[in-house]
């Protein structure tokens, strides 16, 4: 079972930036995938970014490449979405994510995190 909390939402003006944290416990493999997705209503849940704990290069959807960076500390079990430059579209609520297989889509998830709003203003 793994376990994780995300932290690091809120609201910020058009072109500001946040960084999002999610920290994990229980068994984790570094085989294992962690990934950010993020849902605004009415619209379904998609991938933004994904990164491996063994290393390797991180995904990121071309809806966000150039602005925001996955990133992770192993030693503090914590994987990190630093978004910059952000627009009013990356309004959302984002979920950190860890899956034992290439998450493809949220269908491959095997654990989700509570979920963090992000808030962008125009």
């Amino acid at each position: 079972q793994v376990q994780l909390v995300e932290s690091g939402g809120g609201l910020v003006q058009a072109g500001g930036s946040l960084r999002l944290s999610c920290v994990a416990s229980g068994r984790i493999f570094s085989t294992y995938y962690m990934a950010w997705f993020r849902q605004a209503p009415g619209k379904e849940r998609e991938k933004v970014a994904y990164i491996r704990w063994s290393g390797g290069t991180p995904f990121h959807a071309d809806s966000v490449k150039g602005r925001f960076t996955i990133s992770r500390d192993n030693a503090k079990n914590t994987v990190y979405l630093q978004m910059n430059n952000l627009k009013p579209e990356d309004t959302a609520i984002y979920f950190c994510a860890c899956s034992r297989r290439w998450p493809s889509s949220s269908s491959d998830v095997d654990y989700w995190g509570q979920g963090t709003q992000v808030t962008v203003s125009s």
